[in-house]
Order: structure tokens, then C-alpha cells, then sequence
């Protein structure tokens, strides 16, 4: 295995960071579908110790990435584009329909005051104007309280259970968020648009536009897969 490039910044340790290195490396293709990866090696690849890469282990499993291979291996999953986009196009409708109900029920005080710490969680990451692994790890969390929030508003299991069986599909749940290191303006801008988001749909929900808010949920889910391919492009010529 070629040795890779370790995640950079005082924090390489932590484990979102770890997280969020792998999945860009699997993306990339940098760890192929079917190859064995070992705590040891990776660790020692990405200049961390094992705990961190235990941790993401278990959850690139739980997303779907990876599977078991033995007691102290894991292989990486084969999937394809289009397997991911349905994923994605899943999870979209299933947290549009949560919202839908969510806006028709109206939020409760304490949904409203939680989305919104999300949202103000956010303009402080997004404000320095650049993205650390200190920022990248508070995105990840804000970004699954986020939704995690709206989804449990309802109080009913049913959507939340369909959502959370589709999480284990390669890249569908809200929170497997890849980020490319090598353009991290371009991810950054992909990040700020995410933001603008969570603010208009918590908008519809305080408006009560159930409609609305499901469109745009629909639209958000779209962010990971599309929007980082669009930002900074040219547009074609006519």
C-alpha cells in the first residue's frame, strides 16, 4: 500500500477526521472495492493511532462502505454511482416527508430552539472562512443533529426507521459527508450553500409551508452528491 497522506492540522488523531479522510479516499478510489484494510496499516498510513480508526471502521461499516473480514479486518464494498444516487434520491424523499408533516404539525418550542442552535452552530463554523479538521468535525455533528432533530419531530418511528435503514447504503445518510482535502475552497462554498439550506428550510417549517419544505429537503440531499462537481464550473456555452 502506498503510504497516504495524513490528514492535516493538530487534530489528525480525532476520529471524525479519520472518518472523513477514509470515505474521500474510497471515493477516489484510492482504497478499492474488495481490498482488505487493517487497523494496523491504516493507522500507521494516516500517522494516527488504531483508536481513531477503529471508531471510523465501525461506522464506514454501519454506512455501508466497508464489511467484516475476520475479526480484525474489513473490506471495502463494491457499489456503484448509480446505487449511491438512488440512495441519496431515497433519503431525500423519506426527510421531505418528515418535514411535510413536521410543517403541517407545526414545531414545538423545543424543536424550534434546537434547529436553531444548528443553525447559529453553523455560522460559526462557516465563519472563519476556511474549513480545519476542527470545522469539519463540528459540520458533521451539527449537520446529523440537524436532521436527526427534524426527523425525530414527528414522534412517529416509522419515517425514522426507513430513514435509518437506508443509512446503510454507501453515502446515504445525512452525515457521510466527504470532503475533498485536495479543494477545500470549493468544498467550503459546497458547505455554505448546505448552511443556506438548514436556513430555508427551517424558514418553511416556521411558515408552515409543508409543500415548500419538502422541495427543498428533496433539493438538500442533493448537496453531497452534485453540488461539489457544480460550484466553481463553468456553465456551457448555449
Amino acid at each position: 500500500m502506498d503510504p497516504i497522506e495524513p490528514p492535516a492540522g493538530p487534530d489528525a488523531a480525532d476520529s471524525i477526521s479519520v472518518l472523513t479522510a477514509l470515505r474521500q479516499f474510497i471515493v477516489k478510489g484510492r482504497y478499492a472495492a474488495g481490498e482488505r484494510l487493517t487497523e494496523v496499516a491504516v493507522a500507521q498510513a494516516l500517522g494516527v493511532s488504531r483508536t481513531p480508526v477503529r471508531l471510523a471502521f465501525r461506522t464506514l461499516a454501519q454506512e455501508g462502505l466497508l464489511q467484516m473480514a475476520g475479526k480484525r479486518g474489513y473490506l471495502v464494498r463494491a457499489f456503484s454511482a448509480v446505487d449511491v444516487a438512488h440512495a441519496v434520491e431515497v433519503r431525500g424523499v423519506l426527510e421531505g416527508l418528515a418535514a411535510r408533516h413536521l410543517a403541517e404539525q407545526g414545531m414545538s418550542a423545543e424543536v424550534r430552539a434546537r434547529l436553531l442552535d444548528c443553525l447559529r452552530e453553523g455560522e460559526q463554523v462557516l465563519r472563519p472562512g476556511h474549513l480545519s479538521d476542527d470545522a469539519i468535525g463540528a459540520w458533521s455533528r451539527l449537520n446529523a443533529a440537524f436532521h436527526g432533530t427534524l426527523v425525530r419531530a414527528l414522534g412517529s418511528s416509522v419515517i425514522a426507521d426507513a430513514i435509518a435503514r437506508n443509512d446503510h447504503l454507501p453515502f446515504a445518510s445525512a452525515d457521510s459527508i466527504v470532503i475533498d482535502r485536495d479543494a477545500l475552497g470549493r468544498e467550503l462554498d459546497k458547505l455554505r450553500v448546505a448552511q443556506l439550506q438548514h436556513r430555508l428550510v427551517f424558514d418553511a417549517l416556521e411558515r408552515r409551508e409543508s409543500a415548500r419544505v419538502e422541495a427543498l429537503m428533496r433539493e438538500h440531499a442533493q448537496v453531497g452528491l452534485r453540488y461539489g462537481g457544480l460550484l466553481g464550473s463553468a456553465i456551457p456555452a448555449v
